[in-house]
């Protein structure tokens, strides 16, 4: 089992590997919007004194740039084939197979982000760090736990575009699931602004209450230290929570739409 989940995973990197110009021409559109959100939220410290929720500059460019780069390794707005093999009936061959559908995108998607991790990352934090200068975090413990939480973030992330996959055995088209998803993700996972910005009832009940924290604003908090190590340890422990929980979820869903798959005839 784990040379087929290592198979698994070297194809998902190959697969994506074979993208270049749509890689390259990706890491543009996050270079071109790092420099727009960049420069918003420099605007925003400048005429707020210097620091915005916590953040101070350095805090905020890396915020932005090492965001840009987030995006294309944790992937959150691509949904996964499974509606699409689910409203064609080609999900049945997946459900024949000796390993679950749910390890098998799983590992794959793992893959994906490497590749992603080797390129779409690297080109904005570069430039990021080229043009404004990047914060250096001040504990050694930092980097290993940014990697972590990196790591958590793919699974969060992947665990929720697979329930929204799932939910094609009931809907069959999920275009409307989809788009409330991207919008939400968007807004509520520290893409378009630090989650410190709005309200304390809101910001918590985001973190309490939601996985959408932990796509974004928890890995970045990390790496800029905001709150310090301990508060890093917590927000790692969270992501963590909401992986068990959200893979837990995902196993019950896909048992219960292998079930409906079964009455409905295959």
């Amino acid at each position: 089992m784990p040379r087929a989940l290592w198979a698994l995973t070297v194809a998902g990197f190959r697969r994506y590997a074979t993208y270049r110009q749509a890689t390259v021409a990706g890491a543009f559109t996050n270079v071109v919007f790092g420099f727009l959100r960049c420069y918003i939220l420099l605007a925003v410290a400048a005429a707020a004194g210097s620091t915005v929720a916590g953040y101070d500059v350095a805090q905020l460019v890396s915020y932005v740039w090492l965001g840009q780069g987030m995006l294309a390794v944790v992937n959150s707005w691509t949904m996964l084939d499974l509606a699409e093999r689910v409203r064609s009936g080609d999900v049945v061959a997946d459900l024949l197979r000796p390993i679950d559908p749910l390890w098998t995108y799983l590992w794959t998607d793992v893959g994906r982000a490497g590749f992603a991790l080797l390129t779409r990352f690297v080109v904005p934090l570069v430039v990021g760090a080229l043009a404004f200068g990047l914060y250096v975090p001040k504990h050694l413990v930092t980097y290993p736990l940014f990697a972590l939480s990196i790591v958590l973030a793919v699974l969060v992330g992947f665990a929720c575009r697979y329930l929204i996959g799932l939910s094609a055995f009931w809907l069959l088209d999920i275009r409307g699931v989809t788009i409330v998803w991207v919008f939400a993700s968007g807004a509520c996972s520290g893409l378009y602004f630090p989650l410190a910005i709005l309200p304390d009832w809101l910001s918590t009940a985001l973190w309490v209450a939601t996985p959408f924290p932990a796509l974004l604003q928890a890995p970045l908090d990390i790496v800029v230290e905001r709150g310090g190590t301990g508060h890093g340890l917590l927000l790692l422990a969270s992501q963590a929570a909401w992986t068990v929980v959200l893979l837990f979820v995902c196993r019950r869903v896909q048992t219960r739409a292998v079930r409906k798959l079964v009455v409905q005839g295959g």
